[in-house]
């Protein structure tokens, strides 16, 4: 209800500064508890126990400034970042769009962050806190070596973070979705695995939506070979289904309700070609438990929100997670872990 009164306010105002207000507000709030665990809804993905699959992605809290207050919310699991070993202020604004008509989002934001120093201090003063806290790491735009600076995240972030998220999907700064091509990508999870070294953080690998049939076997075969821990399927697309929204033309990375038929199917492919031998997070266009559903029983072990809170507010958590609960109920299960994949 709040939210509902708040929105036509915020709205008003550049999406950028009202996600910096929204991210004041909830530094500021007293904190919570985190939420009780569902018993249906806990899962337990590469080792890890989420007290529920639903967790806030990469790109609302990018400098690890709230995520206790995240987890006071009902997220099961926050993921910081995405953070760069220096501080980068991104690219020009404005980079940030709400296409209201379509219920979406694009960003061109560009890996703006505080870099590795200001975040890992963070991560830091929380890490004797309960509560699974991600890190998703990527390079410097202007970085001579890629591959070197995902290994220097590696090495700072790992000791700090209940796991990594390789980020190479990123359609906002130039070239880095090259890294998702076979050998540069063999190259590149070799350097983090090697700079990783006998620490227990678990390293997932983020993916774009926008691959062939032939990318998504090839990244598949790797991740099995490395034993990654889980992959992101999604990322933003930079594909531009019909959309009602004088700002459609915008460049940047499109989210929200018109990527969640990109975003399922791209989610379905992967679990195909892992055969369910690597776990997956499907990310994109997740606004209900509906859609939640829908993805863990194609294939997620765990789901991930962003674009969906601009428009529904924070109540959508618990709705999701209480609409999760409802569904495996229903369908007699014991446990979500029955759901997955069960399409």
């Amino acid at each position: 209800m709040l939210y509902s009164i708040c929105r036509p306010l915020l709205f008003r105002i550049p999406a950028e500064t009202a996600h910096r207000l929204t991210i004041a507000a909830l530094a500021a709030a007293p904190r919570s508890g985190r939420i009780a665990p569902q018993p249906l809804l806990v899962q337990r993905v590469a080792g890890l126990v989420f007290p529920n699959p639903v967790g806030i992605a990469a790109g609302f809290d990018k400098n690890g400034e709230v995520p206790d207050a995240l987890l006071g919310l009902g997220f099961g699991f926050v993921e910081a970042g995405t953070v760069t070993p220096r501080p980068q202020e991104g690219n020009p604004r404005p980079r940030l769009f709400r296409l209201v008509e379509d219920n979406a989002v694009i960003n061109r934001m560009g890996f703006n962050n505080a870099g590795a120093q200001v975040v890992a201090a963070r991560l830091n003063a929380r890490r004797h806190r309960p509560g699974v806290v991600g890190a998703n790491i990527g390079a410097n735009k202007d970085s001579a070596d890629r591959i070197a600076d995902y290994a220097a995240m590696t090495r700072i972030m790992a000791p700090l973070a209940s796991y990594l998220t390789v980020n190479i999907s990123s359609p906002n700064t130039p070239g880095l979705r090259a890294l998702q091509d076979p050998a540069a990508l063999a190259d590149l999870l070799d350097a983090v695995i090697e700079a990783r070294g006998t620490l227990p953080t678990r390293l997932f690998l983020k993916l774009a939506p926008d691959l062939t049939g032939a990318d998504i076997d090839a990244i598949c075969r790797i991740a099995i070979e490395k034993r990654l821990d889980a992959l992101i399927v999604s990322n933003t697309t930079i594909t531009r289904p019909s959309l009602g929204s004088p700002l459609a033309k915008e460049t940047g990375g499109l989210s929200g309700e018109p990527l969640r038929p990109l975003a399922l199917q791209v989610l379905r492919d992967f679990r195909a070609a892992t055969g369910g031998l690597v776990p997956l997070i499907g990310v994109g266009g997740i606004a209900s438990a509906d859609d939640a559903w829908a993805r863990i029983r194609a294939g997620a072990s765990l789901i991930q929100l962003y674009s969906a809170l601009v428009y529904e507010g924070p109540g959508l958590v618990q709705r999701i997670v209480d609409g999760l609960a409802r569904r495996v109920r229903d369908a007699g299960m014991s446990s979500i872990a029955e759901a997955v994949g069960s399409e």
